[in-house]
């Protein structure tokens, strides 16, 4: 996902597909996400987070060699569609399924480490910059593909659904300690369909997908606004992408620190306003200065707020039902995930920079603060 930047000048240069045409391949697998999100959560909810997890990361490193060869914007499209599809059933939701079930007073520290991964793979855009030089795109999207499987599969069979499964409990007590569990469990699961009746639901999903806005056009649109528009050279915009990905992963410890500790509605909150004003300063930035603030400032927000998008869904639901929750919300986050890489790419293209475009996507950080903000724990329709 955040090298995906670096492959669009590539890809722009060798077949002269525009910004917008670049971006909705990108926006197009986040909309296959969304859809495919309920019944991805119910599949991990039913059948367990491994066999997802496999077949997920066979499709991801197929997808990346099909990409390598790819000669038409048709294959671009369908290649890229199953590198999507692969990193979502074998990334981020199902892991999150998994996690939520094994912690509970420390929810948001386990999370926050666990989002260390997708940090540490912003931190190695460098070195895919560096094979992108070296090998070009074809070979390094090949050799990626190989890695993703060789890596992959076997780290998916440490995988575990639930601690009962195994003889645990939640937080890792022993079962007679299973009466003092925190407050937070001894409240009654909500099924997806009751929590979709909760406006609390809808308010962390529009606040969720209103950060993704903002997070997927710097994903897709900051390497080559720093390198077409300000005149960085690709290795140094990766120097930029690192930068921000080192905050980010800083973020990401205080955040689970925090975040068992403050109300995450707060946290998520100030973490959009800060999103917006990272937005404003690459969007008008006239030094390095403003640049480096604004890697700073992009990188700990969504390294803070990151982990706490799971940790709230947890809290407010609970965990039996909580693949399929998250599925339905994706359907809502996935406007965010995919409507930001398109309109910033389109507005690059018809103004001839992203100045505008990152600006205005700016000012949905602030609507999405005010959706957090509101998002109050819902009471269980069982309590009334």
């Amino acid at each position: 996902m955040q090298s995906f930047g670096a492959y669009v000048v590539l890809l722009e240069r060798d077949f002269g597909w525009s910004k917008t045409v670049l971006s909705g391949a990108f926006a197009l697998t986040r909309v296959e996400s969304g859809i495919l999100g309920p019944l991805q959560g119910w599949l991990v909810d039913r059948f367990g987070p491994r066999i997802v997890l496999s077949v997920g990361t066979v499709m991801f490193g197929v997808g990346f060699m099909l990409f390598s060869r790819i000669e038409t914007l048709l294959g671009f499209y369908l290649s890229f569609a199953l590198i999507a599809l692969g990193s979502s059933l074998g990334g981020f939701p199902t892991l999150m399924v998994s996690l939520v079930n094994w912690f509970n007073r420390h929810r948001a520290k386990a999370i926050s480490i666990s989002q260390l991964g997708h940090s540490l793979g912003g931190l190695s855009v460098p070195l895919v910059v560096v094979a992108l030089g070296a090998w070009g795109w074809r070979d390094t999207a090949f050799a990626s593909g190989v890695l993703v499987m060789l890596m992959g599969l076997p780290l998916v069979q440490l995988v575990r659904h639930r601690p009962e499964h195994h003889g645990e409990v939640v937080d890792g007590g022993v079962p007679e300690e299973t009466g003092s569990v925190s407050a937070i469990a001894a409240v009654p699961d909500f099924t997806a369909r009751q929590a979709m009746r909760t406006p609390a639901f809808w308010l962390i999903s529009s606040g969720h997908a209103l950060a993704l806005l903002t997070v997927s056009s710097v994903m897709v649109h900051l390497v080559p606004h720093l390198s077409e528009g300000l005149g960085y050279t690709l290795g140094a915009a990766a120097g930029i992408v690192a930068l921000m990905t080192g905050f980010q992963m800083f973020g990401q410890l205080l955040g689970g620190y925090f975040g068992d500790r403050v109300d995450k509605r707060f946290i998520c909150a100030a973490c959009m306003l800060a999103h917006g004003l990272a937005l404003v300063l690459v969007a008008n930035a006239g030094s390095l200065s403003m640049v480096v603030a604004f890697a700073v400032l992009h990188g700990l927000a969504w390294g803070i707020r990151g982990p706490q998008m799971v940790a709230l869904r947890a809290d407010y639901f609970g965990t039996s039902s909580f693949g399929t929750i998250m599925g339905f919300s994706s359907l809502i986050v996935m406007f965010g995930m995919s409507g930001g890489p398109i309109f910033a790419g389109f507005m690059a293209d018809v103004f001839g920079n992203y100045e505008l475009g990152y600006t205005v996507l700016a000012a949905f950080g602030i609507l999405g603060a005010g959706c957090f903000l509101v998002a109050r724990p819902p009471d269980h329709p069982d309590t009334h």
